[in-house]
Protein backbone atom coordinates (compact mmCIF):
# COMPACT_ATOMS: atom_id res chain seq x y z
CA UNK A 1 0.00 0.00 0.00
CA UNK A 2 1.34 3.58 -1.36
CA UNK A 3 2.16 5.46 1.91
CA UNK A 4 0.85 9.47 2.03
CA UNK A 5 2.66 12.22 0.50
CA UNK A 6 4.19 14.50 3.51
CA UNK A 7 2.22 17.89 4.03
CA UNK A 8 2.63 20.66 1.89
CA UNK A 9 0.81 23.16 4.67
CA UNK A 10 1.92 23.97 8.11
CA UNK A 11 -0.21 23.48 11.01
CA UNK A 12 -1.91 26.88 10.39
CA UNK A 13 -2.53 26.57 7.56
CA UNK A 14 -4.62 23.44 8.02
CA UNK A 15 -6.50 24.51 10.65
CA UNK A 16 -7.79 27.98 8.57
CA UNK A 17 -9.00 25.23 6.16
CA UNK A 18 -10.90 22.91 8.63
CA UNK A 19 -12.18 25.91 9.75
CA UNK A 20 -14.06 26.86 6.78
CA UNK A 21 -16.00 23.53 8.03
CA UNK A 22 -19.27 24.37 9.54
CA UNK A 23 -20.35 21.76 12.50
CA UNK A 24 -22.49 21.41 14.79
CA UNK A 25 -21.58 21.65 18.86
CA UNK A 26 -22.04 18.85 21.30
CA UNK A 27 -21.17 18.44 25.02
CA UNK A 28 -20.02 15.13 25.72
CA UNK A 29 -21.11 14.09 29.51
CA UNK A 30 -20.60 11.15 31.56
CA UNK A 31 -19.67 10.48 34.99
CA UNK A 32 -16.07 8.87 36.80
CA UNK A 33 -16.03 6.02 39.20
CA UNK A 34 -15.68 7.93 41.97
CA UNK A 35 -19.37 9.70 40.99
CA UNK A 36 -18.20 12.97 39.77
CA UNK A 37 -19.65 13.83 36.31
CA UNK A 38 -17.58 14.93 33.74
CA UNK A 39 -18.33 16.79 30.72
CA UNK A 40 -16.31 18.39 27.39
CA UNK A 41 -17.62 20.43 24.54
CA UNK A 42 -16.90 18.52 21.32
CA UNK A 43 -17.70 19.82 17.53
CA UNK A 44 -16.33 16.16 15.98
CA UNK A 45 -19.38 14.68 16.06
CA UNK A 46 -20.78 12.31 13.44
CA UNK A 47 -22.76 9.57 12.38
CA UNK A 48 -21.34 6.58 11.39
CA UNK A 49 -23.62 3.74 10.87
CA UNK A 50 -28.21 3.08 11.30
CA UNK A 51 -27.43 -1.00 11.96
CA UNK A 52 -26.34 -0.85 14.31
CA UNK A 53 -26.86 2.79 15.56
CA UNK A 54 -23.01 4.07 15.91
CA UNK A 55 -21.74 7.80 16.18
CA UNK A 56 -18.21 8.82 16.47
CA UNK A 57 -16.39 12.02 18.27
CA UNK A 58 -13.23 12.53 19.30
CA UNK A 59 -10.80 13.42 22.02
CA UNK A 60 -7.68 15.34 22.19
CA UNK A 61 -5.04 12.26 23.77
CA UNK A 62 -3.70 14.96 26.45
CA UNK A 63 -7.04 15.82 27.93
CA UNK A 64 -7.17 15.95 31.83
CA UNK A 65 -10.87 13.90 30.71
CA UNK A 66 -9.58 11.13 29.04
CA UNK A 67 -8.74 8.03 31.48
CA UNK A 68 -12.92 8.62 32.43
CA UNK A 69 -13.79 8.79 28.55
CA UNK A 70 -11.41 5.81 27.97
CA UNK A 71 -12.14 3.66 31.12
CA UNK A 72 -16.20 4.17 31.00
CA UNK A 73 -18.82 2.53 29.65
CA UNK A 74 -21.08 4.77 28.80
CA UNK A 75 -21.60 8.70 27.57
CA UNK A 76 -23.82 10.75 26.56
CA UNK A 77 -23.26 13.02 23.30
CA UNK A 78 -25.33 15.98 23.87
CA UNK A 79 -26.28 18.34 20.85
CA UNK A 80 -26.45 21.91 21.52
CA UNK A 81 -29.01 24.24 20.49
CA UNK A 82 -28.24 28.11 19.26
CA UNK A 83 -29.42 29.10 22.89
CA UNK A 84 -27.33 27.02 24.94
CA UNK A 85 -23.57 29.33 23.44
CA UNK A 86 -22.91 29.93 27.54
CA UNK A 87 -23.08 25.59 28.41
CA UNK A 88 -20.83 25.24 25.14
CA UNK A 89 -18.62 27.89 26.94
CA UNK A 90 -18.59 26.42 30.37
CA UNK A 91 -17.79 22.76 29.66
CA UNK A 92 -14.70 24.30 26.83
CA UNK A 93 -13.46 26.69 29.63
CA UNK A 94 -14.69 26.11 32.89
CA UNK A 95 -11.99 24.75 35.66
CA UNK A 96 -13.14 23.03 38.63
CA UNK A 97 -17.24 21.66 38.65
CA UNK A 98 -18.26 22.49 34.79
CA UNK A 99 -22.00 21.21 36.32
CA UNK A 100 -22.37 23.06 38.99
CA UNK A 101 -25.60 24.91 38.11
CA UNK A 102 -26.19 23.44 35.63
CA UNK A 103 -29.87 21.93 35.20
CA UNK A 104 -29.28 17.59 33.81
CA UNK A 105 -31.07 14.60 34.35
CA UNK A 106 -29.87 11.12 34.91
CA UNK A 107 -30.10 9.03 31.69
CA UNK A 108 -30.92 5.19 31.94
CA UNK A 109 -27.53 4.48 32.33
CA UNK A 110 -26.70 7.36 35.03
CA UNK A 111 -24.85 9.48 32.77
CA UNK A 112 -26.21 13.05 32.52
CA UNK A 113 -28.13 14.31 29.64
CA UNK A 114 -28.31 18.10 29.64
CA UNK A 115 -31.33 19.70 30.17
CA UNK A 116 -32.96 21.85 26.82
CA UNK A 117 -30.11 20.01 24.70
CA UNK A 118 -31.63 19.86 20.72
CA UNK A 119 -30.99 15.80 20.70
CA UNK A 120 -28.73 13.75 22.53
CA UNK A 121 -27.61 10.17 22.41
CA UNK A 122 -27.35 7.62 25.28
CA UNK A 123 -24.11 5.79 24.12
CA UNK A 124 -22.40 1.90 24.77
CA UNK A 125 -18.40 3.10 24.72
CA UNK A 126 -18.11 0.53 21.94
CA UNK A 127 -14.41 1.02 20.21
CA UNK A 128 -11.50 3.77 20.80
CA UNK A 129 -9.35 4.05 17.88
CA UNK A 130 -5.89 6.39 18.59
CA UNK A 131 -4.76 8.23 15.11
CA UNK A 132 -2.57 11.26 15.58
CA UNK A 133 -3.21 13.27 18.63
CA UNK A 134 -7.02 11.90 19.14
CA UNK A 135 -8.51 9.38 20.37
CA UNK A 136 -12.08 8.18 18.36
CA UNK A 137 -14.53 6.87 20.14
CA UNK A 138 -17.53 5.05 18.57
CA UNK A 139 -20.37 4.91 20.67
CA UNK A 140 -23.40 2.43 20.01
CA UNK A 141 -26.79 4.53 20.73
CA UNK A 142 -28.51 2.32 23.34
CA UNK A 143 -31.28 5.20 23.57
CA UNK A 144 -31.73 8.70 21.76
CA UNK A 145 -34.18 11.29 22.27
CA UNK A 146 -34.70 15.18 20.74
CA UNK A 147 -36.51 18.19 22.31
CA UNK A 148 -40.32 18.72 22.31
CA UNK A 149 -40.01 22.05 20.84
CA UNK A 150 -37.09 20.77 18.40
CA UNK A 151 -38.46 22.17 15.02
CA UNK A 152 -38.81 25.45 16.39
CA UNK A 153 -35.03 25.45 17.64
CA UNK A 154 -31.78 26.15 15.99
CA UNK A 155 -28.61 24.60 16.26
CA UNK A 156 -25.65 25.90 17.52
CA UNK A 157 -22.75 25.69 14.81
CA UNK A 158 -19.47 26.90 14.53
CA UNK A 159 -17.10 27.78 11.76
CA UNK A 160 -14.20 29.95 11.12
CA UNK A 161 -14.10 30.65 14.73
CA UNK A 162 -17.52 31.53 15.48
CA UNK A 163 -20.69 30.84 16.82
CA UNK A 164 -23.62 30.70 15.07
CA UNK A 165 -26.98 29.35 14.32
CA UNK A 166 -28.68 28.32 11.14
CA UNK A 167 -32.09 29.52 9.23
CA UNK A 168 -33.57 27.49 6.52
CA UNK A 169 -32.76 28.59 3.20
Amino acid sequence: MKRASPPNFDQNAFKQALSQFATGVTVITTRAASGQLIGITASSFNSVSLNPPLVLWSLATRSASMPVFRANSHYVVNVLASSQLDLCKRFATVKGDRFEGVSHAEGDTGMPVLDGALAWFECHNRSRYEEGDHVIFVGEVERCGVHENAAEMSPLVFQNGLFHGLAPL
